[in-house]
């Protein structure tokens, strides 16, 4: 099948953090990676990214669907949870509610919808069991969800890349440039669309061991500044997207210069 009117909804991740365009400070991420080589396939073929950092999913039915709604879009993709398993009063029939709703209203507007997993923090974030739970309930009620309203799964949780520190950023939560190009590439395998296998290839070389002094330093550089500023917004109702625009709004089509800079890409040609 092929797609003209691709819409990536959700959070960071798919706002593309941790990966930018060479040469640029501009953020690319998995989905506009997929969406270049979309684009390959079709002239005819737009792209509009809603993603914004620190969106929970009741912000992304309230912000980005209906926006993603007005754009009629062939293919719908949704990276979005995290946020909710990190408030401080975490419900799962809540969360559980909120992706049933949003599957539900895109799979009535989209004829391919794809949503996907949160995968395991535990090997790579000490300290995070609480979370582990919550990670869990999540993914339980997105599998449900997909499967009661006909969505395309890509289920990440049990994803081989997640112990190899190189596909994370410093912070070891948010993708990595080569974390990017996989989860872009699991995407298409997803819609049997080929991309390049070097995407899903093992990174060259031993993964990192980072040893105790490496996760203290990550503790304190990493954790505990994040920790404070949701803390702080727990009481301000401040969000660290606040103030922070979608990328792409509407849907264009993928332009020269961004291919130039995907061919840039180490596996490209």
């Amino acid at each position: 099948m092929g797609y003209q009117r691709f819409v990536a909804l959700g959070d960071s991740c798919t706002e593309g953090l941790h990966d930018r365009y060479p040469g640029s400070e501009r953020y690319r991420g998995w989905a506009d990676l997929a969406a270049m080589v979309l684009a390959g396939r079709d002239p005819e073929f737009r792209y509009a990214n809603l993603g914004v950092r620190g969106r929970r999913l009741d912000q992304i039915i309230v912000e980005q669907v209906p926006t993603a709604l007005d754009l009629r879009p062939d293919l719908v993709a949704l990276f979005g949870g995290a946020n909710d398993v990190l408030t401080r009063n975490f419900r799962p029939e809540v969360v559980a509610t909120r992706v049933d709703a949003a599957l539900r209203i895109l799979t009535r507007a989209a004829p391919t919808v794809v949503v996907f997993t949160i995968s395991d923090v535990s090997s790579r974030m000490p300290g995070v069991l609480r979370v582990r739970s919550r990670l869990e309930a999540l993914n339980d009620a997105i599998r449900s969800a997909t499967a009661e309203h006909g969505a395309l799964l890509v289920d990440l949780w049990e994803e081989e890349a997640v112990h190899d520190l190189r596909y994370f950023g410093p912070d070891r939560l948010h993708l990595s440039a080569p974390g990017h190009r996989r989860l872009a590439a699991h995407l298409l395998n997803r819609l049997d669309i080929a991309c390049d296998p070097a995407w899903l290839a093992p990174l060259p070389g031993a993964p990192l061991d980072p040893g105790l002094q490496a996760h203290l330093k990550w503790m304190w550089r990493e954790v505990l500044p994040v920790a404070v500023t949701r803390t702080r917004g727990w009481f301000t109702g401040r969000s660290p997207g606040d103030g922070v625009m979608p990328k792409r709004p509407e849907l264009l089509p993928v332009l020269a210069d961004e291919l130039n800079k995907w061919s840039a890409i180490p596996g490209n040609v």
